[in-house]
């Protein structure tokens, strides 16, 4: 019996970078065996097995077969005959199907090492075809890399083109490709993991809401970029750097869905994209089963973002109205995740990424201002019901109004 660390732990520390999850596998035990010393199983699909003292995962050493459809279609088999080398062929990248043992002897059997020098992405085998999910965990590696060089070769590009031509993508779960989306959009550059997607067709498959925006023009003296689908990497590379939230980032991809739907006789202007937007900002939230927070604030800044852009021109009674759609007396925290994502949304534009964003301190006074109304001394006045309402929304239009005259003075 012969326990290795392998994957994430041997590669993350030849690349000088934090281990954060250590995986172990176990070779040559058997279930039995490993009950015998204390071990408790874990594994539903294949054996896992808890140490009893710290907790720390030991996985037997498998192989696997092509079953079915999808991220699960899948046979495993655990043995003590099974050896290192073929519970590491089945992994995705070279770079993670290296083991070492604990006197930090390294086995490599299929040059993940090399790779890791190289800076390259590549499969391991052939076998990589089968699993759909890699192309979104490739694409998320592509994503946590990127600034250290990595790209991916050009063979395993092909398999993720052939994958997501195949049909195979949509067998996958909304639990599990949301995982994945979700943790490329907390890398550190997550425009990466869209482009990557983009590249081998799967963002097509995935969500041609999205993949629908490039080569979409906008007017240029607004966009320098022009293209959409380009200021839309630029807006979540702009999350990234100002390490917003997954809330935030989520909107941010999703909030100029609209600009897809403009036939192209109006072409440059995009009139209404935020209302237009929200059916399909809408499906895809609901494809991916996004958290609740995630799809809220995706909705409200697809349909507000340029009520943040013109928040220095809105009418009073517009203000007003916009921080009753926040609730922003008793979700104050989801009203400063808008303005995040409206600044990112100036920022992710073509030599304008440092430009001032002015609007964000003017939205946050207001919502400040609104929220000092009190309604004690309306109480006293005896205002109830439905009249109290009415009588609070008078104030805090009044508030808000002298809120915007001391601005522009």
């Amino acid at each position: 019996m012969q326990i290795y660390k392998v994957g994430g732990a041997v590669r993350d520390r030849l690349l000088g970078q934090p281990v954060t999850d250590i995986d172990r596998v176990v070779v040559g035990a058997s279930a039995e065996e490993m009950i015998a010393k204390g071990f408790r199983p874990v594994g539903a699909d294949f054996p896992v097995f808890l140490d009893p003292k710290t907790g720390d995962e030991y996985a037997l050493a498998r192989t696997e077969r092509k079953s079915g459809r999808g991220y699960g279609g899948f046979v495993f088999h655990a043995s003590p005959e099974v050896t290192l080398e073929e519970d590491l062929v089945r992994r995705d990248l070279t770079i993670n199907a290296m083991a070492e043992d604990d006197h930090g002897n390294l086995t490599d059997p299929y040059h993940g090492q090399s790779d890791l020098e190289a800076r390259v992405l590549r499969h391991v085998s052939p076998a990589f075809a089968e699993d759909p999910l890699r192309v979104l965990r490739v694409a998320r590696f592509a994503a946590r890399y990127a600034g250290l060089g990595f790209s991916i070769a050009p063979e395993t590009l092909e398999l993720m083109r052939a994958l997501s031509e195949s049909g195979e993508l949509q067998a996958l779960t909304a639990e599990r490709s949301w995982k994945e989306i979700s943790r490329a959009l907390m890398e550190d550059q997550p425009q990466v993991f869209i482009q990557v997607l983009r590249d081998c067709g799967a963002l097509e498959v995935l969500m041609p809401e999205v993949d629908a925006l490039f080569g979409v023009p906008q007017p240029e003296a607004h966009h320098p970029e022009i293209d959409t689908g380009v200021h839309t990497l630029s807006v979540l590379h702009q999350a990234a750097l100002n390490e917003q939230p997954l809330t935030v980032r989520w909107a941010c991809l999703l909030h100029d869905l609209g600009k897809g739907l403009t036939p192209k006789s109006e072409w440059p202007r995009h009139i209404a994209h935020e209302f237009k937007g929200l059916k399909l900002i809408k499906a895809v939230n609901e494809r991916f089963k996004a958290p609740r927070d995630c799809q809220e604030l995706a909705l409200l800044v697809g349909e507000y973002h340029t009520h943040g852009h013109r928040a220095l021109e809105l009418k009073a009674s517009t203000l007003l109205a916009l921080l009753q759609s926040f609730d922003v007396y008793r979700r104050p925290q989801r009203f400063e995740e808008f303005i995040a994502a409206c600044e990112m949304d100036a920022r992710g534009r073509k030599g304008l990424e440092q430009r001032s964003y002015p609007q964000a301190e003017y939205l946050r006074g207001a919502a400040s201002a609104a929220r000092a109304v009190e309604v004690q001394p309306l109480l006293e006045k005896g205002f109830k019901g439905p009249e109290l309402g009415e009588a609070i929304k008078r104030e805090r239009l009044k508030v808000l109004k002298a809120y915007k005259e001391a601005a522009s003075a």
